[in-house]
C-alpha cells in the first residue's frame, strides 16, 4: 500500500508541474510552506518551552504546596477534633462517675437518715411504752389502793353488822389495812 501511495505521489509531482492540482497536491503543502511551517512551529515551541512551561511548572508547584498545606491543616484539625472528642468522652465519663458517686452518697445519706429516724422512732416508742407501763402501774396502784379502801370499808360495815356494836372506826381501819398489807407481803 505504501508503494502505491509513493508511486502516486511521485507521479503527481511530475505531472503537477504544469498541470492542474490533483488530490495528493491538495494534501501535501509546497516545500517552501513546509519549511516555513516547521520553522514557525519550532519558534512557537521554543517560546512556549522558555516562558509558558516554567510558569506552568511554578503554578503546579504552588498548587501542590497549597494542597499539601491544606492536607496538613486538615490532618491537624482532624487530630485536634479527635483529641477534643477524647477529652469530651473523658469529661462525660468523669461526670457520669461523679453523678454515680453523688447518687451513692445520697443513697448512703438516705440509709443513715432512715436508720436515725428508725432509731428515734424506736426510742420514742420505748419511752412511750415505759410511760404507758408507768402510768398503768400507777393506775394499778391507785386502783389497788381504792380497792383496799373499799374492801376495808365494806369489811368494817360487815363487821359492825355482825358484831352489832359500834367499833372504833379508825382502829378497825388500821387493823384491816395491816391485814391487807400482810396479804400483799404473802403474795409477793
Amino acid at each position: 500500500m505504501l508503494k502505491v501511495y509513493a508511486a502516486q505521489l511521485l507521479l503527481a509531482t511530475e505531472a503537477g508541474e504544469g498541470a492542474e492540482a490533483s488530490g495528493t497536491d491538495l494534501l501535501l503543502p509546497a516545500q517552501s510552506e513546509l519549511i516555513a511551517g516547521i520553522i514557525a512551529f519550532t519558534i512557537v515551541f521554543l517560546v512556549v518551552w522558555k516562558f509558558a512551561v516554567p510558569a506552568l511548572n511554578e503554578t503546579l508547584v504552588k498548587r501542590q504546596a497549597a494542597i499539601k498545606g491544606e492536607q496538613e491543616a486538615a490532618a491537624a484539625e482532624r487530630a485536634e477534633a479527635t483529641s477534643l472528642r477524647e477529652q469530651y468522652q473523658k469529661d462525660i465519663a468523669n461526670a457520669e462517675a461523679k453523678a454515680n458517686e453523688i447518687v451513692e452518697e445520697g443513697r448512703k445519706d438516705g440509709m443513715t437518715a432512715k436508720a436515725d429516724i428508725i432509731a428515734k422512732a424506736e426510742a420514742e416508742a420505748a419511752a412511750i411504752k415505759e410511760r404507758a407501763q408507768a402510768e398503768a402501774a400507777g393506775e394499778r396502784e391507785r386502783a389497788e389502793g381504792a380497792m383496799r379502801r373499799e374492801v376495808a370499808s365494806l369489811s368494817l360495815d360487815i363487821a359492825e353488822k355482825v358484831v352489832g356494836s359500834g367499833l372504833d372506826r379508825s382502829a378497825s381501819q388500821a387493823l384491816v389495812d395491816e391485814f391487807i398489807a400482810g396479804l400483799d407481803g404473802a403474795q409477793a
